[in-house]
């Protein structure tokens, strides 16, 4: 009898820890793309928000608060989002934006910039309520899209070649480190430049860690100011530019890999959460792009089930990073200005390339989008209102002459 008894315990216990050991087989993969997703957003594009709020003149608590909102902000929705549909939502903050910004904060005033992100927040909850998504993104050409995003980021690629004159030594190697990197395994091409950089920076001792310190961040509230000028020149292009540039490749990933949640909550969720931290500096966060297909495809998980776990993941990862904003803000800053503006130009390489193929994929509509292309990269500045608002102007007024239905003679 006790030697049953025992028996049955031995296939008792052996089953727990099989359950076990499948449990968290089941729940670790998915944990660990998440956590990737995270290292590969902050590593990569998100240089260009510390190069943005330079640019602006922005304090380093100005900065750590921009962090905060906008890594709390995309944490909260990627958890609310992925846990309400079962889906891996993976939320960002929008990366044409930040770039964008670099340029249009110098002449926008802070408070006027906050102004802008709630209007461009609010035309998202909108967009997300109505359900007129669709409906937009068919009357802006993505071939004029595209070369309105090409445009602004072309600067930013120019840079990573400009500073070889500058920094030789540095800018050389980071292209080629990059360019190694990018053949064996494209998704860790930036997480491997940023690594080789910050070495080679220590063993030069050309970063300067005086004011570097493990701090907790916090919200600073900018009480925001409207005008035309800023409506123009940032808010309505920061708004086409996160809808065409992160949702549209968003929903179309999620598609891809046979999830079938609407666009109507995401909008929605994400447009309400960036009107809600937009006082705080976060200028946009909305569905992912890049780093989402970590999380959505076989990597995360063979069950497309399980996948929402890497969701829930990367909005605790993202929680966790914000708390301590002032720190990473300190981290970026002690970097030298070659440094940050070489990784930033490299990272954008893919995106201005894609940009670029969209916008001229289309032999009926290439011209004028080359048109949009060009007049956006030149930086036209009139009525005070910035280049990225003419460059748009420009290029669907040569779509509507060059491609538009009426009669010719």
């Amino acid at each position: 009898m006790n030697k049953i008894s025992t028996v049955q315990e031995n296939q008792t216990k052996e089953k727990l820890h099989k359950s076990f050991f499948n449990n968290y087989s089941n729940i670790l993969p998915p944990i660990i793309a998440g956590l990737i997703s995270v290292i590969v957003n902050y590593g990569g594009t998100f240089i260009l928000i510390f190069q943005a709020a330079q640019m602006a003149g922005l304090s380093p608590e100005l900065t750590a608060s921009w962090v905060w909102s906008i890594s709390i902000g995309v944490g909260i929705t990627g958890i609310l989002l992925s846990w309400y549909t079962k889906e891996p939502i993976i939320t960002a903050w929008s990366t044409p934006a930040a770039a964008f910004l670099i340029t249009a904060l110098v002449a926008v005033p802070y408070a006027e910039a906050i102004g802008a992100y709630l209007l461009s927040a609010l035309a998202f909850v909108i967009l997300g309520i109505t359900g007129y998504f669709g409906k937009l993104i068919r009357l802006i050409p993505v071939s004029i899209a595209s070369g309105l995003l090409a445009g602004i980021l072309l600067q930013f690629g120019i840079s990573a070649f400009s500073n070889m004159t500058i920094d030789p030594s540095l800018a050389i190697s980071m292209f080629f480190v990059y360019l190694f990197a990018k053949r064996f395994s494209a998704r860790y091409a930036i997480v491997s430049v940023l690594t080789f950089g910050f070495i080679f920076l220590v063993l030069q001792s050309q970063i300067d860690f005086s004011g570097f310190e493990l701090k907790l961040a916090y919200p600073i509230f900018t009480e925001p100011a409207f005008s035309i000028n800023a409506t123009l020149s940032v808010a309505l292009p920061l708004f086409l530019i996160t809808l065409t540039g992160q949702y549209m490749p968003g929903l179309l990933i999620l598609k891809n890999d046979g999830f079938k949640t609407s666009a109507k909550p995401i909008l929605a969720i994400t447009g309400l959460g960036s009107f809600l931290m937009a006082p705080f500096g976060s200028h946009a966060f909305n569905l992912a792009a890049i780093t989402a297909a970590i999380c959505t495809g076989k990597e995360s998980h063979e069950d497309p089930s399980k996948r929402w776990i890497a969701g829930v993941a990367a909005g605790v990862f993202y929680i966790l990073v914000g708390i301590f904003g002032v720190t990473l803000a300190a981290l970026f800053t002690a970097f030298p200005t070659a440094f940050i503006s070489t990784l930033a130009g490299l990272a954008l390489l893919s995106t201005i390339a894609g940009s670029l193929a969209n916008a001229i994929s289309d032999s009926n509509t290439r011209e004028a989008a080359l048109i949009t292309f060009l007049a956006t990269a030149a930086n036209i500045n009139l009525f005070g209102i910035g280049g990225a608002f003419w460059g748009l102007v420009l290029g669907l007024i040569s779509y509507l002459i060059l491609n538009g239905k009426f009669k010719r003679n």
